[in-house]
């Protein structure tokens, strides 16, 4: 498999967006408040990324984006006493509860198009998203974040000039 064009982690709780509620006047607002720091903080890592890339141009092809998001674990997944700070047995393997999964992409997605991975989320063609807690798997960080990995779908064609 190919490297991925573009590779970044970012630390924060993820937000999810997409869900609104309504406060009067016509206005409508996000309902959760995690959302705008999680975006900047997506935006921040990513043009922070693409600054070291003096030819980076936003994508403008089909694209594969993986996305391991780490989530904190409840204090009830944590014993007490003699057993504080350690997980419980009979704590879930996989986070069950909030954030969606497809609002936290589309929050992440989203912050990627604000600084410039590519020209626009519609030319992400396929996402592959996780959830997980911290250190429980492949790309789960100790703390909460995301690891995003981003793949050119096309490939590469010889220039016409090349002889065959």
């Amino acid at each position: 498999m190919t490297a991925p064009v573009f590779h970044i982690t970012v630390h924060g709780t993820p937000g999810p967006q997409g869900s609104k509620r309504h406060v009067g006047g016509g206005r409508m607002i996000e309902s959760s408040a995690k959302v705008k720091p999680w975006r900047e903080a997506v935006k921040s890592v990513a043009l922070d990324a693409l600054a070291y890339d003096e030819a980076w141009m936003p994508l403008s092809e089909a694209v594969r984006v993986d996305i391991v998001f780490t989530l904190a674990r409840p204090k009830s997944h944590y014993g007490t006493g003699k057993s504080a700070g350690r997980v419980k047995p009979s704590a879930p393997e996989y986070p069950t509860g909030k954030p969606d999964l497809d609002k936290t992409v589309r929050s992440t997605l989203d912050a990627l198009t604000d600084a410039g991975v590519w020209r626009d989320d519609s030319f992400v063609n396929a996402v592959s998203a996780t959830k997980a807690f911290p250190l429980t798997g492949s790309d789960a960080l100790a703390h909460p974040g995301a690891v995003i990995r981003v793949w050119r779908l096309n490939t590469p064609k010889e220039s016409e000039s090349c002889p065959s």
